[in-house]
């Protein structure tokens, strides 16, 4: 992300803005739930960057172009067959090459979810609320696969277009598969013994997200979810390799550079505000996971 924005925001006494889907509407004053359409450099609606997106999702394929999609901190480089992930929240900024090219979906919580009976559905995709710096892109390799994504785009935006009978099913149909197939080449498919678990999994990285500035341990995620914590423990390591209190801290640290960068509080606010009873072990905290101490951080990133 980039720092000197971050700067500026902050000298100006200003917020990193949140946007709702409506206001990326082609429309004037026009409500929306969903908006796929060609991407490129004369696509405008005049938001400032970093900026976030309230209860709506963006997934972004490039076709041509170069530059980089910094989310949470995190840049990522673009290039074609590229696909990015974006879930409601995240802190994101753009930098493009004028030759930028590709298509873009975004849609609200409502809309993909009207329909679904299982409300967890979107948390059971691999690249939606993931909290790894790898994690929110896919790289798309052979042309057929390129071919693929690219076509089913299409067919939403000329849906998007034209005014047909059951639009919005046929859009959302046309959702589901471009999820779908992403989904297939993000990762293979689990064997059916470990669906449950990654399951599990989901919920429990969705649990993180609404709970990230509550400091919570294991055993506190492990009751919400029902469950002993050794179950959740030994069910994480086993799909991510990680353990979870390192699933928890990722999203913690997070947080905290969020609010040290976006925000005029004090390190002991901060601490508070994430439910750190103990400002100094809220700074011994932060520097064995980062390495510097909350100050250090705040005093070189600005």
């Amino acid at each position: 992300m980039s720092i000197t924005n971050f700067k500026l925001a902050k000298e100006n006494n200003k917020r990193i803005p949140v946007y709702g889907i409506d206001r990326f509407s082609r429309g004037p004053n026009k409500k929306i739930e969903y908006q796929v359409e060609i991407f490129d450099n004369t696509r405008n609606f005049k938001v400032t960057y970093p900026h976030r997106h309230d209860d709506f999702y963006e997934i972004l394929y490039i076709t041509n172009g170069t530059g980089y999609y910094t989310i949470d901190l995190y840049p990522f480089e673009i290039f074609p067959g590229a696909v990015f992930f974006l879930s409601p929240g995240q802190v994101h900024e753009l930098v493009l090459s004028d030759d930028i090219k590709g298509y873009i979906f975004l849609f609200s919580s409502t809309f993909y979810h009207f329909n679904k009976s299982n409300p967890f559905k979107i948390f059971e995709l691999p690249f939606f609320y993931t909290i790894s710096p790898n994690s929110p892109h896919l790289i798309l390799k052979s042309d057929i696969q390129k071919n693929l994504v690219s076509d089913l785009f299409l067919k939403a935006i000329s849906e998007s277009e034209n005014e047909l009978i059951e639009k919005d099913d046929a859009i959302r149909a046309l959702l589901d598969l471009i999820l779908i197939s992403c989904k297939r080449m993000f990762q293979e498919l689990p064997e059916e013994g470990s669906l449950k678990g990654l399951v599990l999994v989901k919920r429990f990285k969705q649990l993180i997200e609404s709970n990230c500035n509550q400091n919570m341990s294991v055993k506190d995620f492990a009751e919400l979810l029902k469950i002993t914590p050794s179950h959740l423990s030994e069910t994480v390591k086993n799909i991510t390799g990680r353990t979870s209190t390192d699933l928890i801290n990722d999203r913690t640290i997070i947080e905290i550079k969020r609010m040290l960068l976006q925000t005029d509080l004090s390190i002991s606010e901060i601490g508070y505000k994430l439910n750190f009873s103990d400002q100094s072990y809220f700074s011994k905290y932060f520097k064995k996971l980062t390495g510097v101490t909350p100050q250090h951080f705040r005093s070189v990133k600005l």
